[in-house]
C-alpha cells in the first residue's frame, strides 16, 4: 500500500508529536503545602543554637535574642561563631584580663563591612553564651577582651524558665 505525500506527512507528524499531559493539580498541592509549610515555620521565636557541652543559666526574661557575633564558653574551650580561639585551662593561667586570641578574632569580626546603615549598631553588639558554672574571672576576662575590641553592646544568653 502506496501513501500519498499528504499521509506521509501526517503520519511523521504524529510519529514525532510526544504527549505530554502534566497533571497541574497535584504540583499545585505541593507547592500550597510548601508555601503554608515555609509560612508558618518563619513566625516562629528566635533561638540561638547552645552547644550540648553550655548549660545556661534559667531567666525570666521576655527579651528575644538578637542576631550578633556569639562567644561561647564552655568548660574546655571558648568559641567565637562556632570557631575554637582559646582553651579555658590556657586561659585562666594567663596574667591580666585581656585574651590575645579571642581580640584578634573580634578585631577580625569587627573589620567586617556594614552593608546597610541599619546593621551598623548591630555590629557593635556580641552576645556571650556561658555556661552557667564558669568561674566569674572568666567571665570578666572575656568582658574585658569584648569591650577593647570596641563591643559595647553585650548580651549574655540565658534560657527561659518557665513561670
Amino acid at each position: 500500500m502506496k501513501l500519498t505525500p499528504l499521509q506521509k506527512r501526517a503520519e511523521r507528524k504524529s510519529r514525532n508529536q510526544t504527549m505530554v499531559d502534566m497533571n497541574l493539580v497535584s504540583l499545585i498541592d505541593v507547592f500550597t503545602i510548601l508555601i503554608f509549610f515555609l509560612l508558618s515555620s518563619a513566625s516562629g521565636v528566635e533561638l540561638l543554637a547552645s552547644p550540648k557541652a553550655v548549660k545556661l543559666p534559667d531567666s525570666i526574661s521576655e527579651k528575644a535574642p538578637k542576631e550578633t557575633i556569639v562567644v561561647v564558653i564552655s568548660d574546655a574551650d571558648i568559641l567565637v561563631d562556632g570557631r575554637k580561639v582559646a582553651s579555658v585551662p590556657e586561659v585562666m593561667a594567663m596574667q591580666g584580663d585581656l585574651i590575645a586570641p579571642l581580640k584578634a578574632e573580634l578585631d577580625l569580626l569587627a573589620g567586617r563591612q556594614v552593608v546597610r546603615a541599619d546593621n551598623q549598631a548591630q555590629s557593635k553588639a556580641i552576645t556571650i553564651m556561658g555556661d552557667k558554672n564558669i568561674p566569674y574571672q572568666l567571665l570578666r576576662k572575656v568582658m574585658v577582651t569584648s569591650a577593647r575590641a570596641n563591643f559595647s553592646d553585650v548580651s549574655f544568653a540565658v534560657r527561659r524558665k518557665d513561670v
